[in-house]
């Protein structure tokens, strides 16, 4: 019995690391900051690949551009990913992430087209703001996703500079009043902001059985994870055999 109690034990006190620990996969490493997955590491080579373009386009809009507005959101590009891809590379040493060092070909596409447009145009403003924008409005919901998703402190951490910097060339970029916010392929409508044509249903009441049934439930319902109550269960069950085997072992030293 004694035997059976000493299990029973062990398997108490080892089953909260069970419950906690979950295998991620073989895409996901341990790091000192929590587990490191393929978001984590797209989010690095993500950023990274921005700052090659965007940091040249601000170089651009200093040098091509009439429009103060227009330099205006050039000196923060420039600023604002000069600290980003210092912070960039500083993670992907830490967590052996290999970056890219070239624009891809959409990136390249875009500075040609400043680059070719002619010096103190409206044309340069408006290929320079609205592919900016266009841009870090994609870059902004990734950012977001893996904001939410990620178990990495490190990364959740960057993720949230990363969400202040676009949001904030993402400001300067629309002062310029140069965004064609018609363009609805760039920049795609709001549809959760839209008035819903169907009036909403008012949910159906309840039985008054049912909503008994609920009240005398819910303290249940909002108490413990099923993990927790499992255990507690089994500490029951440990200290009643305790108890019972020592009531026995009492009884026969006092016969």
């Amino acid at each position: 019995m004694r035997i059976l109690l000493v299990a029973l034990l062990t398997l108490l006190v080892g089953a909260q690391p069970a419950f906690a620990q979950q295998d991620l996969g073989p895409d996901h490493v341990q790091t000192q900051f929590g587990p490191m997955g393929p978001a984590g590491r797209d989010l690095l080579q993500k950023v990274a690949l921005a700052g090659l373009w965007e940091g040249p386009a601000g170089r651009m809009g200093l040098e091509k551009s009439s429009s103060p507005l227009v330099k205006e959101a050039g000196r923060h590009l420039i600023d604002g990913h000069a600290d980003l891809d210092r912070r960039t590379a500083e993670l992907a040493r830490t967590f052996g992430v290999q970056l890219p060092t070239q624009p891809n070909e959409a990136q390249q596409g875009w500075l040609n087209e400043m680059r070719a447009a002619p010096a103190r145009s409206p044309e340069f403003d408006r290929v320079f703001a609205n592919r900016l924008r266009a841009a870090h409005g994609v870059v902004y919901k990734f950012l977001a996703s893996v904001r939410t998703g990620t178990r990495n402190t490190a990364i959740r951490d960057y993720a949230k500079v990363c969400m202040d910097t676009v949001l904030d060339h993402m400001t300067v970029l629309e002062a310029t009043g140069m965004v064609d916010f018609t363009d609805t392929e760039a920049i795609p409508l709001a549809l959760v902001a839209q008035p819903s044509s169907i009036a909403p249903t008012p949910p159906a009441a309840l039985p008054q059985a049912n909503s008994q049934y609920a009240q005398q439930r819910q303290p249940q319902d909002d108490g413990l994870p099923d993990g927790a109550v499992g255990l507690g269960v089994l500490a029951l069950v440990v200290a009643g055999l305790w108890f019972w085997t020592s009531g026995r072992s009492s009884r026969r030293m006092h016969s």
